[in-house]
């Protein structure tokens, strides 16, 4: 639909920015306040409400008004309107509703301007009359016609190719909330919206404006379709691909099984186009697995749908991309398809293996996710309480996981009754869950490196929370406040405020940059900012152990481990990296005695506002998973650390004649484990970026980084030695005169069948 162009904005008063929909026009009868295209009709009523009806004439969807909010009139519903028909300045019609307000409203003005194009409708609420709007708080009203479903949510995306190259990401394209019939169905589409402030009769729609004149533009798309095809009608767009497969998280668990992946194009125009549809499939390796095309014909407002097939590795990871091209136009899209077979861990409580932050991801439902959480090895999870925003701790008891707590909001700084009132919810919140450990808040040491914080946080959090736990008899154990990096000043001024003695276990987050997991600066070269190498990994964790001889013993909790893949960034992993670091970071974290890992976070998302793409924001890209929730190879990477590390004991690095290349040596129920990679090509990752510039053009997932290749020859302990690598997919190895030849480069790889001392000379 064309844009709606200017016009006298309510009542005489223009609104800088915003755009008018209307040429004068005589009102039409008020039997006559009908307007159609294919698949759609809008029928005003008396009262100002409209209805919509499909291509059949069967009645779905009621507009019932409006609610705008003000800071001075507060919140004013519609009471009712006059409709009229008009005429916009492109020639269309459009029904226009001016619509009542109650005498409390203070003079504020709602006018509605509704018009149709092929199976969808665009929705315009315009509002004025008061310099105190509050446009963030509208809200369209709307009931739904006997539907089949409860009204669900969904955020949008849409994929890009940044001009100078890289990997392609995905971008907000606005949001939908879907009704469902047994036959059809529709979607209201908006740029943005809080699914928590809608309800079952206002749609939260924010308006965009000033306090003095705002407006709410929304799209209601009618057809059998899915919610990205919904959305690229609703947006108008030439062009729109999702792809999908039927397995949560697009999980499979054998090798030679048909892996069916699901593509809708959508065609967003107003004339039915011929849209060829393009696909490939390839392995970790870059190997093409299927790849083909196929070309149809698209109504306009329609959607199109085809499946392709694939068959699964024995395990290992498939990315795939389906794109549509109709004339100049392009769309496409991607997402990953994984194997990973069933395994039994056996460590139980004792295991290492947890995940920090998931509670926005609960679908398809929970038992899903708990399974997914066993399959990957995790054992316990960060945060769990009734009332709390993921799992509830009964839900992790029954699956056998073990669950910690970690609550924030501690009133620095406070008074007696504040210090209080949060210690006694927040320590009762704590055994009522039946955590394991309370973590006593979150990266509470800023300034970096500043030390500022720390006798406030004994004083009016940590010591309150242990005196409740040592009056009530708890078993729960205590953590201090995970620290943002290993801030060894924040740490020397907790242990002299007399926080050491209050705690069971010592919590850090080993942040990383651009640089490997086993890069271990000593604290004094530690430069500072949002860029210094402050943010390593082993160096920290050495620090964090050099400081617990000095202090006395402690148990070690790493409560937020990551691999960051925001993309064509250098500071931070490419996708075939974090599978790397994931592996690494786990196995180095046993060989350092490490309690327990949470790996934050279990798929792409940020709290509070769930399935959004945000690729400007590094928060948003830590997780395992990719936003659709299909795996990243970050994923297998861990599985593959949590089978191979489930009952390992660490027994010693390795002692080679050539120093750059490193080596940990594991004693498990399987025997002897080595995990061996090469530093030859250094510490530092993504070296080739432009100075000055945080962006780099960052390779595919499939391409190998690490140019210099190390072959060597190595004992064998028997006749078979098995090679896996990051992504647990498994080589067998030939051993020929007791020695088997073996290339290392900086990926670490796992060898199952070498003697304990492949190092020493034979």
């Amino acid at each position: 639909m064309s844009d709606i162009p200017r016009r006298r904005f309510l009542g005489g008063a223009v609104a800088a920015g915003l755009t008018g929909a209307l040429l004068p026009t005589a009102q039409a009868q008020a039997d006559a306040l009908s307007i159609s295209a294919d698949g759609i009709t809008l029928t005003a009523g008396t009262d100002g409400g409209i209805t919509v009806l499909d291509g059949g004439g069967v009645e779905r969807v009621r507009l019932t008004g409006f609610m705008a909010k003000d800071s001075v009139a507060g919140i004013q519903r519609t009471t009712g309107g006059t409709p009229s028909l008009v005429t916009l300045q492109d020639g269309a019609q459009a029904i226009q509703v001016d619509y009542t307000l109650p005498s409390t409203a203070g003079g504020i003005t709602v006018r509605g301007v509704f018009r149709v194009a092929p199976h969808r409708a665009k929705l315009r609420w315009e509002v004025g009359g008061s310099a105190t709007l509050t446009p963030a708080g509208f809200m369209l009203g709307r009931t739904v016609v006997s539907p089949s479903a409860p009204e669900s949510f969904a955020a949008l995306t849409r994929w890009s190719r940044d001009a100078g190259g890289g990997v392609p990401y995905e971008s907000n394209a606005g949001v939908v909330y879907q009704e469902t019939w047994a036959d059809t169905r529709a979607y209201f589409r908006l740029a943005t919206t809080t699914p928590a402030w809608t309800n079952a009769t206002w749609i939260h729609a924010p308006g965009v404006g000033t306090a003095s004149a705002a407006v709410t533009e929304a799209d209601l798309v009618l057809g059998s379709m899915r919610p990205a095809a919904g959305g690229t009608m609703g947006a108008g767009l030439p062009l729109g691909v999702e792809v999908w497969t039927d397995q949560p998280f697009s999980l499979w668990d054998a090798g030679g099984q048909t892996m069916a992946l699901h593509a809708e194009v959508a065609n967003g125009g107003s004339a039915a186009r011929s849209v060829k549809l393009s696909w490939w499939a390839r392995d970790f390796d870059g190997r093409t697995l299927a790849r083909g095309s196929v070309t149809g014909t698209v109504a306009a407002g329609a959607a199109w749908r085809q499946t392709f097939t694939v068959t699964s590795p024995p395990r290992g990871i498939v990315f795939t991309e389906v794109s549509a091209t109709a004339g100049a136009d392009s769309a496409f899209a991607r997402t990953n398809l994984a194997v990973l077979p069933p395994h039994t861990y056996q460590a139980g409580a004792g295991s290492m293996f947890g995940i920090a932050n998931y509670p926005w991801l609960l679908k398809p439902d929970a038992a899903a996710v708990v399974g997914l959480m066993k399959r990957l090895g995790i054992q316990r999870v960060r945060i769990s309480y009734d009332g709390g925003p993921g799992l509830p701790p009964a839900a992790l008891d029954a699956a056998g996981m073990t669950h910690n707590i970690e609550l924030a909001g501690i009133p620095l700084g406070g008074t007696a009754a504040e210090v209080a009132a949060w210690a006694d919810a927040n320590t009762q919140k704590a055994i009522g869950s039946g955590a394991d450990y309370f973590e006593v808040a979150n990266e509470v040491n800023k300034p970096w490196m500043s030390g500022e914080t720390a006798a406030a946080y004994v004083r009016d959090g940590l010591r309150p929370v242990r005196d409740r736990l040592t009056a009530a008899g708890a078993r729960t154990k205590v953590l201090n406040a995970g620290l943002a990096g290993m801030d060894h000043v924040w740490t020397k001024n907790f242990h002299d405020a007399g926080g050491w003695d209050l705690i069971d276990g010592f919590a850090f987050h080993p942040g990383r940059g651009n640089f490997t997991p086993d890069y271990a600066p000593p604290p004094e070269e530690w430069t500072q900012g949002n860029n210094g190498s402050y943010w390593n990994f082993l160096g920290g964790l050495r620090k964090a152990r050099e400081m617990i001889t000095e202090y006395g013993h402690k148990e070690v909790w790493l409560t937020e481990a990551y691999a960051c893949t925001k993309p064509n960034s250098w500071w931070h992993d490419t996708y075939r990296q974090a599978a790397e670091n994931v592996l690494l970071t786990l196995a180095l974290a046993k060989a350092e005695g490490v309690r327990c890992v949470n790996w934050y976070q279990l798929h792409d998302s940020v709290l509070g506002k769930p399935q959004m793409a945000d690729p400007a924001n590094p928060e948003y890209h830590y997780g395992l998973m990719n936003r659709d929730t299909s795996a990243k190879p970050s994923m297998l990477a861990y599985a593959t650390a949590a089978q191979v590390l489930d009952q390992a004991t660490f027994v010693r690095r390795l002692q080679p004649a050539d120093p750059d290349l490193k080596g940990l040596l594991f004693s498990t129920p399987e025997g002897p484990v080595w995990i061996l990679w090469s530093r030859k090509d250094g510490y530092l990752l993504n070296t080739d970026h432009a100075a000055g510039s945080t962006w780099f053009a960052a390779p595919e997932p499939w391409v190998d980084g690490w140019p210099t290749k190390t072959e060597l020859k190595v004992a064998a302990a028997g006749g078979s030695v098995r090679e896996l690598d990051c992504i647990g997919r498994e080589r067998r190895l030939t051993v020929r005169d007791g020695k088997v030849k073996i290339r290392l480069d900086g990926a670490p790889r796992v060898y199952y069948g070498l003697t304990e001392a492949p190092d020493q000379p034979q």
